[in-house]
């Protein structure tokens, strides 16, 4: 081959290359974030309200969704959302009311884990992993903003990363000391922590009920019938579909659809049925009477 011929063949080559470069520079750099609502919910209630306990506060998700996005936004100016990742955990990963409300945002994928029967999330943190790594790996992403504080996932940060993504990790100010583990921060591209100010206006403390504890117990039958009552409004604001969902997991509700049933039991009664055992299950027996009569 003459030394004009590899002269040619060099110069297609760099333009060949040069063409490549051009395309890879018009192409957007893209980003997601990933959500441990558990790790959200915990540490934004204790900021707040000083307690996790998910029944004592309101969390305005959309709200906070929205202002992450934002942050997002201003932080990676250059690059465009995919969408936000939403991992939470239900029983019988059966959606509750709020998780399908959040399901149905724009932009938003809500993914469920299982809940055992201390409220504990099992299998969020390997669902956080598929889709980091899945998302890396595709090069569907540059860069992720992971929201969470658990040390399990430092493996999906180390996937991520080994398939050239940047793994940027979000936190939510702890009180004392720190509510994300040293491995998962030191695995991390960078770090961001959101303070009381930013937290305050999407979680609000739930009103506490006073009751005449020296007033007489209601009847089972009086129990049953508020509980019936209870099934037709949840079933009229949800529709159909969501009753579809729950009849499988008969005679159990999703913990958060009993804990509200109890709490709306407990306001139309005016009596706390804490402590009692009988009058609970009647009122669970009055919801799923109705629900099922009606399917």
């Amino acid at each position: 081959m003459s030394d004009a011929e590899i002269g040619e063949r060099l110069d297609r080559t760099n333009a060949l290359l040069q063409r490549v470069l051009t395309e890879v520079s018009k192409t957007p750099s893209t980003h997601a974030i990933f959500v441990d609502a558990g790790y959200v919910y915990a540490a934004a209630g204790l900021l707040v309200t000083g307690t996790e306990d998910r029944r004592s506060f309101d969390l305005d998700a959309e709200g906070l969704i929205d202002a992450f996005i934002d942050k997002a936004r201003t932080i990676f100016a250059d690059s465009r959302l995919l969408r936000v990742y939403w991992y939470d955990g239900a029983r019988r990963r059966i959606h509750t009311a709020e998780q399908q409300t959040i399901a149905e945002l724009p932009d938003v994928k809500v993914r469920l884990g299982n809940l055992n029967a201390n409220n504990q999330q099992k299998g969020v943190d390997s669902l956080i992993r598929t889709d980091l790594e899945s998302l890396a790996r595709h090069r569907a992403i540059s860069d992720a903003a992971l929201v969470g504080g658990d040390e399990d996932l430092v493996p999906a940060v180390e996937a991520a990363q080994g398939y050239g993504a940047r793994v940027h990790l979000w936190g939510i100010e702890a009180g004392e000391g720190r509510n994300q583990a040293e491995p998962l921060l030191w695995e991390v591209d960078s770090q961001r922590t959101f303070d009381l100010d930013f937290c305050r206006p999407y979680v609000t403390r739930r009103a506490v009920t006073t009751y005449e504890e020296d007033a007489p117990a209601p009847s089972r039958e009086d129990v049953r019938f508020v509980g019936a009552q209870i099934a037709a409004a949840w079933l009229a604001a949800r529709g159909r579909e969501s009753l579809a969902d729950l009849l499988p997991g008969h005679p159990y509700l999703p913990g958060s659809v009993d804990q509200d049933l109890l709490n709306e039991a407990e306001r139309l009664l005016q009596r706390s049925l804490r402590g009692y055992a009988p009058l609970r299950r009647a009122l669970r027996d009055g919801f799923w009477q109705h629900l099922q009569a009606q399917y």
